[in-house]
Formats: C-alpha cells, structure tokens, sequence
C-alpha cells in the first residue's frame, strides 16, 4: 500500500498547478542545545518551531489510517530526533535539516520552517525558511 502511495505522489508535481493540503504544527518549544557563543555551549535554551508542509492530496483512501497519512507527528518525531543528536551551532542549519526531514516524505511538497530562540531580547529571534522538492 505505502509503495502504491509512493508511486502515486511521484507522479504529481508541485509545479503542474494541482491543489495541495497543508499539514501544520505551531508553536512547539523544546529545549535545544543550539547557539555558537562560548556562553550557548553546554546549556539549553527554549526554542519554539513552526512547520507548514504542503502535502500532494492522497490519490488512494486514507481509510481514516494514520499510516497512510503525512501527519504532525512526522514533522514532531523528526525536530526531536534531530535535536536529540546533540549541539547544533546555527539556527540557519537547524531550519534546513527540518525541512530537509519533511521533504523527505513522498507526498511533501514544500514546507514552511520558523525557529525562535525565545530567551534573547528583544523577546525572540529566529529564521524563517520555504524549500520545495529540489532546492533543499
């Protein structure tokens, strides 16, 4: 079944104009091990993440079965395994690897990443990114 799904979001294309869903997550903060000053090494700090991911519609049922769906799970489980692997320096590479993550399911369009780092005046800074299938 996941190999007929995998087929069928091969052969749309973002670009061919075809209506796509939209997954999102907001609002998540975890505590990251991220940031290149002497004084971010060795300690966490509040992170909030934001993901939209344009997703191609399912060509087969769903059948009201997560495993056939592209769901907030995915972009949660992978932000966490990501950040689990230890100190990142950059903000900027923490975005791309999410949304690497994300484009790397079969029926990911694009996805939307934001990142805050919530403990830095003037209250939040961050980045904002939009990769396709093919830029990231």
């Amino acid at each position: 079944m996941e190999e007929r799904m995998m087929r069928a979001a091969r052969k749309l294309a973002p670009s061919e104009g075809k209506t796509l869903d939209r997954v999102f997550m907001h609002d998540l903060v975890l505590d990251v091990e991220i940031g290149v000053y002497t004084n971010e090494k060795g300690v966490t700090q509040r992170v909030r993440f934001s993901v939209d991911v344009d997703v191609i519609p399912a060509t087969i049922a769903i059948e009201d079965d997560i495993r056939r769906a592209f769901d907030y799970d995915t972009i949660i489980k992978g932000i966490k395994h990501i950040i689990a692997r230890g100190h990142i320096n950059l903000v900027e590479t923490l975005a791309e690897e999410v949304a690497r993550h994300c484009l790397a399911h079969p029926r990911a369009s694009s996805v939307k990443v934001v990142i805050e780092k919530l403990d830095k005046e003037p209250g939040a800074v961050g980045v904002e990114i939009v990769r396709s299938k093919g830029s990231a």
